[in-house]
C-alpha cells in the first residue's frame, strides 16, 4: 500500500505539470463564464417566468452545462492516462524500475489512483463553482449535488481506466483518441436508446441498454443528471416525457452501481495483466 500511495502521489504531481492541466483550466474557465452569462440571462430576460419555472429551466440547462464538464474531464483524463504507461516505456523511464522490488500491479494501481484523484478533484472544483453560479443567478441548488458529483467522478474513473488499458497496447495519442471515441459512441447509443423508448421500440431501446453495460460512462452520466434535476420538474413532466440526452427520469439502481465498480476493477486488472514485461514490473 505504501508503494501504491507513493506512485499515486508521483502520478498526481506529474499530471499537474502537464500542458493538459492548463488546457483543462482554460476550457473550464470559458465554460463557467459562458454559463454565468447564460444563467444571468435566464434570470433577467425572462421576467415573465415564475421563480418555480425559472428553477425548472435552470435545472435543465444545468444538466447541459455539466455534460460539458463531463466531456472536458473525459478528454483530459483520457489523454493523461495514455502517456502514463506507454509514454514511460518509450522514454525508457520504466526500464529504471526493473531492478526494484516493485510489482507491476502496484505501479499501475498507484498511477490509476493518482489519476482518479486528479479527475475527482477537477469534477468537484468545477461542479461546485457551477453550482455557486447557478445559485447566485437563479437561486437554484441541485437536490443531490454530492451524489451527482460522485457519479461524474465515477464516469471519469471508468474512462481513464479504459485509457490505461489501451495504453498497454497502443501509442499514448491513439489510446486517448480511442477512449474518447468510445465515450462519444456510448453517449450517442444512449440517445438512440432514448428515442427507442419514446417511440415504444424495444429493439432500438436495447441499443442504449447494451451500450451502458459495455461501457458504463453513459449510465453514470444519466444517474448524475437525475441528481441535478429539480424534483418538481420530474413531477410535472414525468407522465409525458421519456429519457432524453439531458433529462433522466430514474435514479441508478444499486445493481448498476455495483456493475460499474466491477467493470472498472475488471478493466484495471486486465490492464495490469496486459502490461508488457519490459515495463519493469515484476509479477
Amino acid at each position: 500500500m505504501r508503494i501504491v500511495l507513493t506512485v499515486a502521489a508521483l502520478a498526481l504531481q506529474e499530471a499537474s505539470r502537464r500542458k493538459v492541466l492548463r488546457s483543462l483550466g482554460a476550457l473550464t474557465a470559458v465554460l463557467l463564464a459562458l454559463s454565468a452569462w447564460g444563467f444571468s440571462e435566464i434570470a433577467a430576460d425572462y421576467g415573465g417566468l415564475t421563480s418555480g419555472e425559472a428553477k425548472v429551466a435552470a435545472s435543465v440547462v444545468l444538466n447541459l452545462v455539466m455534460f460539458g464538464f463531463s466531456l472536458i474531464a473525459a478528454l483530459g483524463t483520457a489523454f493523461l492516462a495514455g502517456p502514463t504507461l506507454s509514454g514511460e516505456v518509450e522514454s525508457g523511464v520504466a526500464l529504471a524500475m526493473m531492478t526494484r522490488p516493485i510489482r507491476r500491479a502496484q505501479v499501475l494501481t498507484g498511477k490509476w489512483l493518482g489519476l482518479v484523484v486528479f479527475g475527482t478533484g477537477f469534477v468537484t472544483v468545477a461542479g461546485v463553482a457551477q453550482f455557486v453560479i447557478v445559485h447566485t443567478t437563479v437561486d437554484y441548488w441541485p437536490p443531490h449535488p454530492v451524489t451527482g458529483l460522485a457519479l461524474l467522478a465515477g464516469q471519469t474513473a471508468a474512462l481513464l481506466t479504459l485509457g490505461l488499458l489501451f495504453s498497454t497496447a497502443i501509442s499514448p495519442m491513439a489510446s486517448g483518441i480511442v477512449a474518447v471515441g468510445l465515450f462519444g459512441a456510448t453517449w450517442i447509443a444512449g440517445v438512440v436508446g432514448s428515442i427507442g423508448d419514446a417511440l415504444g421500440n424495444p429493439s432500438v431501446a436495447m441499443v442504449g441498454t447494451v451500450s451502458r453495460m459495455l461501457l458504463p460512462t453513459d449510465g453514470l452520466w444519466r444517474g448524475a443528471m437525475n441528481s441535478f434535476q429539480d424534483p418538481a420538474l420530474l413531477a410535472q413532466i414525468g407522465s409525458g416525457v421519456e429519457e432524453s440526452p439531458f433529462l433522466s427520469m430514474h435514479p441508478l439502481t444499486g445493481a448498476y452501481l455495483l456493475w460499474a465498480a466491477l467493470w472498472t476493477g475488471l478493466v484495471l486488472s486486465s490492464a495490469s495483466s496486459l502490461l508488457h514485461p519490459c515495463c519493469a514490473l515484476r509479477r
